[in-house]
């Protein structure tokens, strides 16, 4: 079967929490300084922006997600039906920036607080500490080494007085 195909069939059959995590966003360059996280899920108050598609450069609040569209509506995206009223157009998550994020979930505020900047370490001088058990093991093996040259010595010594 063909890449393509097995990737779609995951897709489709995909379980409920994976479908969820597929509802992930970029963050706007600020929300990324301040919060040091490149993406994140989009949640019903977020505030996004269309980066691509027919309704490019619109921006609006997230007013409802769809797991089963695998999509968003924002307010202001809306179609007319032939006979009277609106529908929201769902558009995929990946398609749009969060420009700014609704924080009323304790949760999700305190996931991105805790948050650390993934930078280089610099490298401290490493000061090598043993630890007890650590101790008890090297001397374990420094006397076997140690018993094992002596044992060689001793060999050599007794075949030179036995041969004089």
């Amino acid at each position: 079967m063909k890449p393509t195909k097995i990737r779609k069939r995951m897709m489709y059959t995909a379980t409920a929490h994976l479908l969820s995590k597929q509802l992930g966003s970029h963050l706007s360059k600020d929300l990324k300084g301040k919060y040091h996280c490149k993406s994140l899920r989009v949640i019903e108050g977020d505030s996004v922006k269309v980066l691509r598609g027919e309704f490019k450069g619109i921006e609006g609040k997230v007013t409802r997600i769809s797991t089963e569209k695998r999509g968003i509506a924002i307010e202001g995206i809306k179609r007319e039906k032939l006979k009277g009223g609106n529908v929201d157009i769902y558009i995929h998550p990946s398609n749009v920036l969060i420009t700014s994020l609704n924080l009323e979930d304790k949760w999700r505020q305190s996931r991105l607080e805790g948050q650390k900047p993934k930078t280089a370490k610099v490298a401290a001088p490493e000061t090598k500490e043993v630890k007890p058990k650590e101790q008890k093991e090297a001397s374990k093996e420094k006397p076997k080494e140690a018993k094992s040259d002596d044992k060689k010595a001793k060999s050599k010594t007794e075949k030179k007085e036995t041969t004089k």
